[in-house]
C-alpha cells in the first residue's frame, strides 16, 4: 500500500520561542523518527503552494492578506498563543498546499492514503482569526477542495486532537457535505465542543462531537469510535476521510491530560482505515495538529503510519472495560444524535 508523506523544511521556517510548545523541534522529532521507517510503500511528495483562492475556501480574503503582510517582518504575535515570523506566512501557504498536493495524489490512484507533517497546525483557526498556534485550517481547507475540484459530497472529517477543532466545526457547522467528528477533553480550550453542538440548518445533525473528562485513555477512545464513529459513518457513507491528527492526548504530554499509548493511536488509525476501505475506495489523508511530548509525538506518529502502511506495530491482545465516565458520555451522545441517525 504506497503511503504519500509531505515533509520539507519550510515548515521549520514558523519560529516560535524555544519555550513555545509548538516549535520547530516537533518536525525535527518526527523527520527524524522517517528514517527508521521501512521505505517500502512510502512516498515522499514535494508539497506546493496553496493559492490565495484556495486559502478562500475557508479563510476571509482580507484575513489571508493580513497574515501575508507579515512575510518577512519580525514576529508578531496574533493573540496569546499564535505568533507570526519573517518565514510563517510561507509556511503556512505551503502546509495548506501540501494536504491539497496529497489529495490530488490519492485522487490520481498515486498513493492510497497520505499524512502531512506541516506546520503551524490548522483546526482552531476560525475564518478571520488566527488562534490556539493556528494560522490557516489546512485539513478545513482540504475539505472544502476535495468539493470545489472532485465534486464531493460526503467528507468526513475526524479530529482526534486533545483540544476541540473549533474552527472546522464553524467552518461546516451548516453543512451536510461535511460530517464533523471530534474527539476532545472537556472542559478545556478552547470552551467549544459539547455534545450538543450538533449544527445548524443543513448542517444539523453532521456535527459530533465526544467531549471527553479527563483521563481517558486507549479503551475509552477504541470504544468512543466503535459506539458512536463507526455507526454514523456506515450511515453517511463517506467518499473520502480527511483526518486532523493530534498527538497531545498522548499519556506523557505537556498540555494535555489523557492516557493514550502508541497502540492506541495505532488503534484509532485502523477504524478510520476500515472506513475508509469500506466506503470511501480507501482514500485517507491525514493533517498534523498537536502533540507536545517530543519522544511521545514520534512514536505515536510512527504507529500510525505502520498502520496506513498495514503492517502493525500494535495487535489488540485483551479486552478492557472503558470507564463509566465514558460510556455515560457516549450514552448522552447517542440520545443526542437519534433523530438525525436512526443506528442508536
Amino acid at each position: 500500500m504506497a503511503v504519500g508523506i509531505v515533509r520539507d523544511n519550510i515548515f521549520l521556517e514558523h519560529i516560535t520561542d524555544d519555550y513555545h510548545p509548538e516549535n520547530s523541534r516537533r518536525l525535527e522529532y518526527i523527520y527524524e523518527m522517517l528514517a527508521t521507517i521501512d521505505k517500502e510503500g512510502i512516498i515522499y511528495a514535494p508539497p506546493r503552494r496553496a493559492t490565495h483562492d484556495e486559502i478562500a475556501l475557508i479563510h476571509d480574503p482580507s484575513y489571508i492578506s493580513s497574515i501575508a503582510a507579515t512575510r518577512n517582518k519580525p514576529q508578531r504575535r496574533l493573540d496569546p498563543d499564535t505568533v507570526t515570523s519573517p518565514g510563517t506566512y510561507d509556511a503556512s501557504c505551503m502546509a495548506a498546499g501540501g494536504v491539497l498536493e496529497l489529495i490530488d495524489m490519492v485522487m490520481r490512484a498515486e498513493i492510497d492514503s497520505g499524512f502531512a507533517f506541516v506546520r503551524p497546525p490548522g483546526h482552531h483557526a476560525e475564518r478571520a482569526r488566527a488562534m490556539g498556534f493556528c494560522i490557516f485550517n489546512n485539513i478545513a481547507i482540504g475539505a472544502r477542495y476535495l468539493e470545489k475540484k472532485y465534486d464531493m459530497k460526503r467528507i468526513l472529517l475526524a479530529d482526534f486532537d486533545l483540544h476541540h477543532g473549533n474552527g472546522s466545526q464553524h467552518s461546516f457547522y451548516k453543512d451536510a457535505t461535511v460530517l464533523y467528528f471530534s474527539t476532545h477533553q472537556y472542559p478545556y480550550y478552547p470552551g467549544t465542543g459539547w455534545y450538543e453542538e450538533v449544527g445548524e440548518g443543513n448542517g444539523r445533525g453532521y456535527t459530533v462531537n465526544l467531549p471527553l473528562s479527563y483521563g481517558m485513555g486507549d479503551t475509552d477512545y477504541t470504544y468512543v469510535f466503535k459506539e458512536v464513529l463507526m455507526p454514523v459513518a456506515d450511515m453517511y457513507q463517506p467518499e473520502c476521510v480527511l483526518v486532523s491528527a493530534g498527538y497531545d492526548t498522548y499519556y506523557n504530554d505537556p498540555l494535555g491530560g489523557m492516557m493514550v499509548t502508541e497502540a492506541g493511536f495505532a488503534m484509532m488509525t485502523r477504524m478510520l482505515l476500515n472506513i475508509a476501505e469500506k466506503h470511501s475506495g480507501g482514500k485517507i489523508i491525514l493533517a498534523l495538529e498537536g502533540g507536545y511530548d517530543l519522544k511521545g509525538l514520534a512514536s505515536s506518529v510512527k504507529a500510525t503510519l505502520t498502520e496506513l502502511k498495514r503492517v502493525p506495530m500494535f495487535i489488540p491482545d485483551k479486552k478492557e472495560t472503558p470507564s463509566n465516565a465514558v460510556v455515560r458520555t457516549v450514552e448522552s451522545v447517542k440520545k443526542v444524535l437519534t433523530p438525525y441517525w436512526g443506528v442508536f
